[in-house]
């Protein structure tokens, strides 16, 4: 992300790598599956063969597509890029954001992971969405606090508890 003059970046991440278990965890029984039938049909030589590719292929999908992912907030934007080859940007201005939510399941919360997802004004894009991101309630509070920078209201609050 090309930082504007004066722009200073809050908060750069990828997706946790606990995110992408269930990926990995769906590869490996796919790879235990197909060598079982392989080993059936074949020898056991190829089956450990065919299981050890596709693990690898497995944890390397994995891999690129977790790197290949990049949640930056700075002190004026939000941008989720996505890919290596082909780029994918999304990209708003901090005061467009009107709220900030975050989502936990069960087996999110025991991984301490989540997605943060962000409503901004005069957008039909309902995908803006940090996935899978590591402790998510610290990130809305980065985005919180980024934006009462932003539109000043940091300044008003502090006024109004000092009474003035």
């Amino acid at each position: 992300m090309d930082l504007q003059s004066g722009e200073r970046v809050i908060y750069q991440g990828h997706p946790s790598w606990r995110a992408i278990l269930g990926f990995y965890l769906k590869g490996i029984l796919a790879a235990v599956v197909i060598a079982v039938v392989v080993e059936l049909i074949e020898d056991t030589s190829l089956a450990l063969l065919i299981f050890a590719a596709i693990v690898g292929v497995t944890v390397l999908a994995g891999f690129i597509k977790r790197v290949a992912t990049v949640y930056t907030i700075t002190d004026r934007r939000l941008n989720i890029k996505r890919g290596i080859v082909a780029r994918n940007v999304q990209e708003t201005r901090l005061e467009r954001v009107q709220n900030v939510n975050y989502s936990q399941s069960v087996y999110e919360r025991l991984m301490q992971i989540g997605n943060v997802d962000f409503d901004t004004a005069g957008t039909d894009d309902s995908n803006f969405i940090f996935s899978g991101v590591a402790q998510p309630e610290e990130v809305v509070e980065q985005v919180d606090r980024a934006t009462h920078i932003v539109t000043g209201l940091q300044g008003e609050a502090e006024t109004r508890a000092s009474g003035r």
